[in-house]
């Protein structure tokens, strides 16, 4: 495991932050309309909403004149919205590649594209004494269990893959460093944040001590983020079974298996601007340096498609 200082200087986000908790968990933070080349809406993971407002949208509109009009909700949610057409994108990106083709094939997409993947671990605040002794090299998990109820903070389960894999990772946990209990514990204390682009807030102010996070959001928020082994971190694709012996069990009674951290999007098939869809998706498969910028991993086994990808898009 390893503790990774983060750059905060971004360049959107003093605008971001003015917008203010509603926008980004919400209807958040929309590019500036004026490109001359239309927009193209998107329903994205929470866990990209300053992936696209503050490195993809700038950059495409600069190249394409295309405006990108973001919403940001856990994955859960997104495809909620999609199939219960409260939401009508036209293009729709997922924390969790199978939750996507699960959900949306074949009614309102064929095909998907993985681009990106991330890792799992412990975003803090280095001014506190969780974040000063973890610092100094103390388990998080001894730390962890000596927070008080909603120290830590993690996504809402029900709302999101950042959510199950935090509560899988102290499953995975418990097993590795044999600790009695530390699962059922652990989800009996934690803070379940509903709006996972606001998870960092708390920790960023000081109210909360840490967040299980991915590690592209402590970039964006400028933070310390300590990687929790790969054995959770959910970061290696060659522990997918490893990663499959544990499960999340919805509220209505729906499991879901542990698997690696995979990003994946599609176009809509009622898509309102396909084009400009098909140009913003080629645009991210053509600039894995504006992905690694924001903090994403992008590695040689991306990206990949399942079903057959429109003629407009060249892997």
């Amino acid at each position: 495991m390893v503790t990774r200082w983060t750059n905060g200087s971004l360049s959107r986000r003093g605008a971001l932050r003015a917008v203010g908790v509603s926008t980004l968990g919400g209807l958040t933070g929309c590019l500036t309309a004026g490109g001359d080349g239309g927009s193209v809406d998107v329903l994205s993971a929470g866990s990209l909403a300053r992936t696209f407002e503050d490195h993809v949208g700038p950059a495409f509109e600069a190249d394409t004149g295309i405006d990108i009009h973001g919403e940001y909700y856990g994955t859960n949610a997104v495809m909620r919205m999609v199939t219960d057409r409260t939401k009508h994108p036209d293009v729709i990106v997922s924390a969790d590649a199978t939750l996507l083709r699960d959900r949306l094939y074949p009614e309102f997409t064929d095909w998907d594209i993985a681009f990106a993947s991330n890792s799992l671990g412990i975003g803090y605040n280095p001014d506190t004494e969780f974040g000063q002794r973890l610092d100094g090299g103390e388990p998080w998990y001894n730390l962890a269990r000596e927070t008080a109820d909603g120290d830590l903070a993690i996504s809402d389960p029900e709302l999101d893959p950042l959510g199950y894999r935090a509560i899988q990772a102290f499953e995975l946990a418990e097993r590795a460093h044999n600790l009695d209990g530390f699962r059922d514990a652990m989800v009996d204390r934690v803070y379940r944040e509903p709006e996972e682009p606001q998870l960092m807030a708390g920790v960023e102010t000081g109210s909360r001590l840490a967040a299980v996070i991915y590690h592209n959001m402590a970039v964006d928020h400028g933070l310390p983020f300590h990687e929790f082994p790969d054995t959770y971190s959910f970061a290696d694709p060659e522990l997918r079974d490893h990663y499959a012996s544990v499960s999340y069990t919805f509220d209505d009674g729906e499991a879901i298996e542990g698997r690696p951290i995979l990003y994946n999007l599609t176009v809509n098939t009622d898509a309102d601007n396909p084009e400009a869809a098909h140009r913003l998706v080629q645009y991210i498969l053509n600039n894995p340096r504006v992905l690694r910028e924001a903090g994403l991993t992008v590695s040689e086994a991306v990206p990949s498609s399942t079903g057959e990808v429109p003629e407009a898009i060249s892997l």
